[in-house]
């Protein structure tokens, strides 16, 4: 079972150094959080564990400073380092039910549907949000199976109680036709970290959730 009481996030920044282009990711993230994201995940595919890490720890001095959860994607070791406040996997990651009993007792713990089937086991089970991904195909993540589309994710709302965060190509035009199909929470990559203004962009993005 899940650990955390509640998910009460509605915008999800997903944010690495290459999203940002030849911006200073921690600007984008502050940002951001000013124009309204309240929950950030750093994910960095490709860096090793000291740049992973070193990257973690200025993040989360922003992060501290505004309250706003840090969750590292697919790095137990990084996440754990810095007391994140949690980690997010995918299916071909390290499984939640070993994160649970070993590293993260009491931490967030998030896991990618790729297949419906996911929703009954015991990962789902041990999990406190799932990552529905992608809802639309998109160029900042490849290695998906399932580009679930809004028919996909008001099917897997009816199936689970856990709280849903979709992410996949998702913008200020498609934001409301998402959180309708079931979302509790968008993430997003490129629609913040490649705008022109941040703030603005994390800003509309959270008035179309609340409309």
């Amino acid at each position: 079972m899940s650990v955390i009481p509640s998910f009460s996030y509605q915008l999800y920044l997903v944010i690495s150094e290459a999203d940002c282009k030849e911006r200073n990711f921690l600007d984008v993230a502050e940002q951001a959080i000013l124009g309204g994201v309240d929950i950030i995940q750093l994910r960095e595919k490709n860096a090793s564990d000291l740049d992973f890490f070193e990257k973690a720890i200025r993040l989360k001095e922003i992060t501290n400073k505004y309250g706003v959860p840090l969750i590292i994607n697919d790095n137990a070791f990084v996440a754990k380092e810095i007391d994140a406040f949690g980690i997010h996997v995918g299916n071909n990651d390290i499984q939640p039910s070993f994160l649970r009993e070993n590293l993260f007792h009491n931490k967030m713990i998030g896991y990618s549907i790729e297949y419906l089937e996911q929703l009954e086991n015991q990962e789902t089970a041990l999990s406190d949000y799932l990552g529905i991904s992608p809802v639309f195909k998109t160029n900042t993540k490849t290695d998906t199976v399932t580009e679930w589309g809004l028919e996909g994710l008001m099917n897997i709302r009816k199936l689970t109680d856990k709280p849903l965060v979709a992410i996949g190509n998702i913008h200020l035009k498609n934001t409301k036709a998402v959180m309708d199909a079931g979302a509790d929470c968008i993430a997003i990559v490129s629609e913040i970290c490649g705008a022109e203004n941040p703030q603005k962009a994390a800003f509309q993005l959270k008035n179309e959730i609340n409309k």
